[in-house]
């Protein structure tokens, strides 16, 4: 599986590529890149698991979170989890929400965030990726799966435990359960060299339980 695989790489996901074929690319963004993508409060999260890591006496390097970009049936539509506030509601494919915090919090849309599976979106950051993309699956069979997945992810707050995973629940939760569940090996898929992606665990360790 390589990485660093960065032709195309750009700030826009087109909803149509057909000179491209059927995959899926993980893009390792670093928190705080400053647009966009990263939404606010996943960058805060990580930030926080960051700072609770070295009061800890623990390394804690770049944090980075994860999306996706999957190329299906001659369409290209990005993965991606940020706050139901963060933009305009024509286009940005919906598939779940969940709340922000506590439960109790969700039902404003301050504190709640979004699925998105979307075609022809922008990802801003997406520029900013380190040693991305890394082709993590190839296939239109493969990249279907992904796309299923994503519709049934789990929904528990964000920035807690509640799954009792040993993690929190984030956007690299999302795509780590949502690659796993489409039978993705995840063994040799780490962020960049020093890097770490607080909830990725979270995501496999949930997909395992329900597999199982």
């Amino acid at each position: 599986m390589e990485s660093g695989r960065r032709a195309g790489l750009t700030g826009a996901v087109s909803a149509a590529d057909p000179g491209a074929g059927d995959c899926v690319d993980l893009y390792w963004i670093p928190l705080g890149s400053g647009r966009g993508t990263g939404p606010r409060i996943v960058r805060l999260g990580g930030r926080s698991y960051a700072a609770a890591q070295r009061a800890r006496g623990r390394a804690a390097g770049p944090v980075f979170h994860a999306a996706l970009v999957v190329r299906a049936d001659a369409v290209t539509r990005s993965v991606e989890m940020a706050p139901a506030w963060g933009r305009g509601a024509r286009g940005r494919g919906v598939v779940g929400t969940g709340p922000v915090g506590m439960r109790c919090l969700g039902r404003s849309a301050m504190f709640r965030y979004e699925i998105r599976c979307s075609a022809g979106t922008v990802i801003p950051d997406l520029a900013d990726a380190v040693d991305s993309p890394v082709e993590i699956a190839t296939g239109v069979d493969a990249a279907r799966r992904v796309l299923l997945a994503v519709e049934s992810v789990p929904r528990p707050p964000w920035g807690r435990d509640e799954l009792a995973a040993g993690q929190m629940w984030n956007s690299n939760s999302l795509v780590a359960w949502a690659l796993s569940r489409a039978g993705v090996d995840l063994t040799t898929v780490r962020p960049p060299a020093g890097g770490i992606a607080p909830g990725w665990e979270a995501g496999v360790r949930v997909a395992a339980r329900r597999s199982s």
